[in-house]
């Protein structure tokens, strides 16, 4: 009886200590406290460090370096906002001139000097790719690379590696699907950067358009601004429709390039060339240049492209609206174009995978989210993402350039990045933003 009595006041006495340890906040775990903890490297109670590898400089940066403080907007934004579970976003991005040896030397720093929680939107095909292994081996969250390459879709080898585009090869296949009903018995040529991200464009376009219609595949390399040869080539073998696989830069180059001998072509370019307000700016300073005045915009009427995200000039987009209203405060120096719509509708899907990986999230908490799938958000087609499927955005619409802006022209289409896949309508619809802009 009275060894029974005891056993109950030792418990009672037990229960009592654990119940004020973890008031104390002296649990052994994250799990035991309701409030933010440091939960993995770059997380602190009050803070997520991110980091990422831009080309602020170099041959990709005309436009691509406004998608980093674009990204940093939405982020300033979610801060003013209560942040992620109370914890603020904190985003260092690091110049690495579309160099890869660079890029490297910068992913190193963010990992191991500034132990940043994960590697955010790196920009660049060639420079990520120098990037990854190390990325993966480190198990650091690699997520929503600034890139369509279908290298990113890998997760038995990358498993910490996200695309978050459109992928190269299906947006190939949605421009071809197009061409090949829109130009049928046309002269078709390439021009594409000679890396995987041109070549996943052109595999994609060679699974639609028919071999016979192709007379001339040209390559160019971004350390080499004469694409003159290139040209020329595409003239002498009279390809009426060009598409092109090129950064901002090459598709002016392009353009230019035609004019000069006097060579028209349809020209069709992938979304990562053809923001219609970076391509006219460039077009005007390149040809200033070389002595000539050009109209840019004048110069890009009628590209064909694409989009994945609404179209800027749909200004009752729920979502244009958004985001107009972010760059408006935390971004105005910069231009509300592509790229800057680009980089907080990225900004807009880390936010969402944060929300998804908990209070106290470890890296692997936040890959698991993005396996789990994430909701659509203002991407025009759905996520592909899963434990076995590391790509991103599924689809497109078609788009024309029309006084400076892409207009859309017809339904979004879906595909995947096999040979036989079909190009189909989605039947899905777009979702609306949130009132409060946050996810």
């Amino acid at each position: 009886m009275n060894r029974s009595h005891r056993v109950r006041l030792s418990a009672i006495a037990a229960a009592a200590v654990a119940t004020a340890m973890i008031a104390a906040g002296c649990g052994g775990s994250s799990s035991s406290s309701n409030g933010p903890t440091a939960s993995a490297p770059g997380i602190t109670a009050t803070q997520i460090l991110i980091g990422s590898h831009q080309p602020l400089t170099g041959p990709a940066a005309p436009g691509y370096s406004e998608i980093a403080p674009a990204s940093n907007a939405y982020f300033q934004y979610v801060n003013a906002h209560g942040g992620i579970y109370g914890r603020k976003i904190k985003y260092t991005y690091l110049d690495d001139g579309y160099d890869p040896s660079k890029t490297v030397t910068d992913v190193h720093q963010l990992v191991l000097q500034d132990n940043v929680y994960a590697i955010f939107d790196g920009l660049g095909t060639p420079t990520h790719l120098a990037a990854i292994s190390f990325l993966n081996s480190s198990k650091v969250p690699d997520v929503f690379v600034a890139s369509g390459c279908d290298c990113w879709n890998n997760p038995s080898t990358y498993p910490q590696t996200f695309g978050w585009q459109i992928d190269y090869i299906r947006e190939g296949k949605i421009l071809g699907a197009y061409i090949k009903k829109n130009f049928p018995g046309k002269k078709i040529g390439y021009f594409y950067q000679n890396d995987e991200f041109g070549q996943d464009g052109v595999k994609g376009l060679d699974y639609e358009i028919p071999k016979a219609q192709v007379v001339s595949r040209q390559s160019y390399v971004p350390t080499n601004v004469n694409v003159s040869p290139q040209v020329a080539a595409l003239k002498a073998a009279g390809a009426q429709v060009v598409v092109s696989f090129s950064i901002p830069a090459f598709t002016a180059l392009l353009k230019l390039a035609s004019l000069k001998l006097g060579y028209s072509p349809t020209l069709a370019v992938s979304n990562v060339g053809s923001d219609p307000i970076t391509l006219g700016g460039l077009l005007e300073a390149f040809a200033k240049k070389g002595g000539a005045t050009v109209s840019g915009s004048a110069l890009t009427q009628g590209i064909i492209t694409d989009g994945y995200l609404p179209a800027l000039g749909d200004t009752t987009n729920s979502w244009i609206a958004l985001f107009k209203k972010v760059h408006d405060t935390y971004d105005a120096k910069a231009p509300f174009d592509g790229n800057v719509l680009y980089g907080e509708a990225v900004g807009y899907a880390f936010v969402q995978a944060m929300m998804k990986a908990g209070k106290n999230p470890t890296r692997a908490d936040l890959v698991n989210a993005i396996n789990g799938g994430l909701p659509q958000g203002p991407a025009m087609a759905p996520y592909a993402y899963s434990a076995s499927d590391h790509s991103g955005i599924t689809g497109a619409f078609i788009g024309v350039i029309n006084n400076g802006a892409i207009v859309q022209q017809g339904p979004v289409l879906v595909t995947d990045a096999t040979p036989t896949g079909a190009v189909t309508t989605y039947t899905g619809s777009e979702q609306t933003a949130p009132a409060s802009g946050m996810p």
